[in-house]
C-alpha cells in the first residue's frame, strides 16, 4: 500500500492525513481546527533525511503557496511564498535585478524548508539561507496570523529563522538579497595528497570552494567558483567550467536516490577532521563507493544554526538508499563529536537532546520561545518531543 506521503529518498513515509494549502486563509483555518492532542507537520519537498515530518495526524503540503509576492530593489529585498522551490526563484529575481547571496548545490527544496533546517552553500565568507531571513509571516496554534522580525514579536523571529516546523506554519519569507551577479566555475582532479596540504588557505582564494573525495580512486574533484563580468556561455557544461548567472552555475542535478550525514565543524579543524574521515573509510570501509564532500560556511547569529557564531567546515558523507549506512556513519559521528561537530538538521545523526543541548548555546532560548508559542506541542512529531528538553 502506497503511504500518503515519503521524502525525497522514500526511506521515511507516512500515512497521516496530506492537506495541500493554497492560501493563507487555508492555512490559518487549517491549524484553527486541529483536534485537541493531534500533531500537525509541514512538508516542502521532503529533502530531510531525518524523521522531522512522519508523524499520525497531519501534514500541510505548502508548494501551493509559490511565488515571489514583492521586490524592493532599493533594498534588496523580497517577500516569498514559503513552498516555493529555490529553483524557482532565480529567473524571476534576475528579472528584478536581485539574486539570493548563495544557495546550496541542490535546488530542489522549497525556500521555507531550506532555511527551516539551516540549508547552506559553501563559502568562507558565506552565511547559510536562514541567516538572509529578516522577516516571515507564520500561522501559530490556533490560527493565529502573525509578522515577525528582528524589531517586531524578535524573540519569535530568532526561532522562526530556523524553526525545524515546530512553531507554526511558515507561509511567507522576507529574504535580505544582493544584486544579480554571474560566476564563473572551474573544475580539477588531483590526489587527495596534493589537496589536503594545501586546505586550510584554498577555500579563501575563491568565493565558493568545495571538493569531493572519490574513495575507490583516492582522488579529489575540485569545485571554484568566483564572481566574474565575463558574458554567459551557453549551452552550460553540466559541471566543471561553467559561466553563467549565479542561479545556473550554483546547483547541479543530484538523482541518485542516498542517504546522508553531515556535520558541521570548526573551521580549523577541517582539513585534519577529513583526514581522519579518509583514514577510517579506507580503512574499515574500502568499498564505500560514495563520495564525501567538503564545504566551508560562514559564522553567523542564528540561534539553532550549525554555524552559529564560528567560521565553520561542512564534511558530508554520503551511501545508497537501499544499502545500511549506520556502521560506517556512527563511526563517523565519533569523529566529528570529538571536534565539536554540530549535525545539519536535516541529515542523518544519532543524537539526542542531552547531545543537542550541549553543542547548542542557544537551546534553552529556542525552546523557551518555541514552548511559548506552541505549550501543548501541536507542531511537534515523536523526534522533536524525544529532543525536547
Amino acid at each position: 500500500m502506497t503511504p500518503n506521503w515519503s521524502n525525497w529518498s522514500g526511506r521515511l513515509t507516512a500515512d497521516a492525513e496530506l492537506v495541500h494549502v493554497r492560501s493563507e486563509d487555508d492555512v490559518a483555518r487549517r491549524v484553527a481546527a486541529a483536534e485537541p492532542g493531534s500533531t500537525i507537520r509541514v512538508a516542502g519537498r521532503s529533502h530531510s533525511h531525518m524523521p522531522l515530518i512522519p508523524n499520525d495526524d497531519t501534514i500541510v503540503d505548502t508548494s501551493g503557496l509559490n511565488g515571489i509576492i514583492s521586490t524592493n530593489v532599493d533594498d534588496q529585498t523580497a517577500w516569498i511564498w514559503a513552498g516555493t522551490p529555490i529553483a524557482a526563484l532565480g529567473a524571476p529575481l534576475h528579472a528584478a535585478g536581485l539574486a539570493l547571496k548563495n544557495q546550496g548545490d541542490i535546488d530542489r527544496q522549497t525556500i521555507a524548508g531550506a532555511a527551516a533546517t539551516g540549508t547552506h552553500g559553501t563559502g568562507r565568507t558565506l552565511q547559510n539561507i536562514s541567516a538572509s531571513v529578516i522577516g516571515a509571516r507564520i500561522v501559530l496554534v490556533g490560527g493565529e496570523v502573525v509578522d515577525c522580525s528582528a524589531s517586531e514579536r524578535s524573540d519569535l523571529w530568532e526561532v522562526v529563522r530556523l524553526n525545524l516546523g515546530a512553531v507554526g506554519v511558515v507561509t511567507r519569507l522576507h529574504l535580505q538579497l544582493r544584486e544579480a551577479y554571474k560566476l564563473r566555475e572551474d573544475g580539477a582532479i588531483q590526489p587527495f595528497s596534493e589537496v589536503i596540504d594545501d586546505l586550510a588557505v584554498r577555500p579563501d582564494r575563491s568565493r565558493h570552494y568545495e571538493f569531493f573525495w572519490l574513495p575507490d580512486r583516492d582522488l579529489v574533484v575540485g569545485k571554484a567558483i568566483d564572481e566574474t563580468d565575463d558574458e554567459p556561455e551557453y549551452p552550460l557544461a553540466r559541471e566543471g567550467r561553467r559561466v553563467a548567472w549565479n542561479y545556473e552555475v550554483l546547483p547541479n542535478h543530484r538523482a541518485w536516490k542516498h542517504t546522508e550525514m553531515e556535520y558541521s565543524i570548526p573551521d580549523d579543524e577541517g582539513p585534519a577532521c577529513v583526514a581522519e574521515i579518509r583514514d577510517l573509510v579506507r580503512s574499515d570501509y574500502p568499498d564505500m563507493p560514495w563520495a564525501i564532500e567538503y564545504r566551508t560556511l560562514a559564522a553567523d547569529d542564528v540561534w539553532m544554526s550549525t554555524a552559529y557564531q564560528r567560521r565553520t567546515v561542512t564534511i558530508s558523507l554520503h551511501y545508497d538508499v537501499d544499502a545500511d549506512e549506520e556502521e560506517m556513519y556512527r563511526a563517523a559521528e565519533r569523529i566529528f563529536r570529538q571536534v565539536d561537530g554540530r549535525p545539519h538538521w536535516a541529515k542523518l545523526n544519532y543524537l539526542d537532546g542531552e547531545d543537542l543541548a550541549s553543542i547548542h548555546p542557544r537551546w534553552d532560548d529556542w525552546w523557551r520561545v518555541r514552548d511559548a508559542a506552541d505549550p501543548d506541542g501541536v507542531f511537534l512529531n515523536d523526534y522533536l518531543t524525544m529532543i525536547r528538553p
